[in-house]
């Protein structure tokens, strides 16, 4: 998986699957992302080949400051 990019209150992970995924296996695969890790499905590309290309969004964390005990 590439590195994400933080676009305001949003931080975005593209995910690439191949063309040999079944739609069943890719909702799963999704929704592992989403139960484990907090992370919602931003926009989804079908190529030609059969390969996908998802875009998964999250809400920022905001940073935690060294030394400081919430």
């Amino acid at each position: 998986m590439n590195e994400g990019v933080i676009d305001g209150d949003w931080e975005y992970r593209p995910l690439r699957l191949p063309p040999g995924i079944s739609r069943r296996t890719a909702t799963t695969q999704l929704a592992i992302h989403a139960e484990f890790a907090g992370w919602e499905l931003s926009r989804t590309l079908l190529y030609g080949d059969g390969s996908r290309k998802i875009w998964l969004r999250r809400k920022r964390q905001p940073a935690l400051v060294p030394g400081l005990i919430t």
